[in-house]
């Protein structure tokens, strides 16, 4: 699970990151509110965990913001504001679950796992962009009614895309999340590009709009319009 952590208290972020990276998530920090909300506005994040008192931008400034653009991302805040009405402000502002400062590991960890589960039943079947459709469940691909026949990671790599349309997802996000690398001597670079220029010649190439886009030296993402 790729975890944005918004957190100034540098000392308890890195605890958190520690005690996540034990479990297998992937943690990014970003110790200001400016940073948390550029990072959570320009990169896909399975989850966020999110301080209210930040220098830069509020916490609930940065939620509303998001949430205000159509930002689906499940928000954890986690926070020493104890009072209801701060609790109750935090919900009602777009956060899925409330956590007060101190707190116990465990449950931390707990609720990122409920929040995990929420996010995974919540996700539609069916994901789309323009006239291409992916069937979840059904394990079908089709564009413009017309059917696309995928092999497993072809089909993995679409998924995951669709899943973050409009963002742009780095290679080391993909050989991370669809092949399982978390650290390697070697680059899964030219494994990636092959699957993805794969891809393309099955998804782009037979119709007039090319949906998969490619940021240089960076990775890709799936759009329906101007780039």
């Amino acid at each position: 699970m790729h975890i944005l952590l918004i957190e100034d208290e540098i000392k308890l972020a890195h605890a958190i990151q520690q005690s996540l990276a034990a479990l297998s998530y992937d943690v990014v920090l970003a110790a200001s509110g400016e940073e948390g909300f550029f990072l959570a506005s320009t990169t896909p994040f399975d989850l966020v965990i999110l301080d209210l008192n930040l220098p830069g931008r509020d916490g609930i400034e940065i939620l509303r913001n998001l949430r205000s653009q159509g930002w689906q991302t499940p928000v954890l805040i986690l926070t020493a504001r104890d009072g209801l009405d701060d609790r109750v402000q935090g919900l009602d502002s777009g956060a899925d679950d409330y956590l007060v400062k101190p707190f116990a590991f465990p449950e931390l960890h707990a609720r990122l796992r409920a929040l995990s589960r929420r996010g995974r039943a919540e996700e539609s079947a069916k994901l789309c962009c323009a006239d291409l459709e992916l069937d979840r469940l059904a394990r079908t691909v089709t564009r413009a009614a017309a059917v696309i026949e995928l092999t497993a990671k072809e089909f993995e790599l679409l998924e995951f895309m669709l899943r973050h349309k409009g963002h742009v997802v780095a290679r080391e996000m993909l050989a991370r999340e669809i092949w399982g690398e978390r650290a390697r001597a070697v680059p899964l670079d030219n494994v990636i590009d092959v699957h993805i220029a794969r891809l393309r010649a099955k998804v782009d190439a037979p119709f007039a709009i090319a949906l998969i886009r490619t940021m240089r030296g960076v990775g890709f993402w799936v759009q329906e319009g101007d780039a």
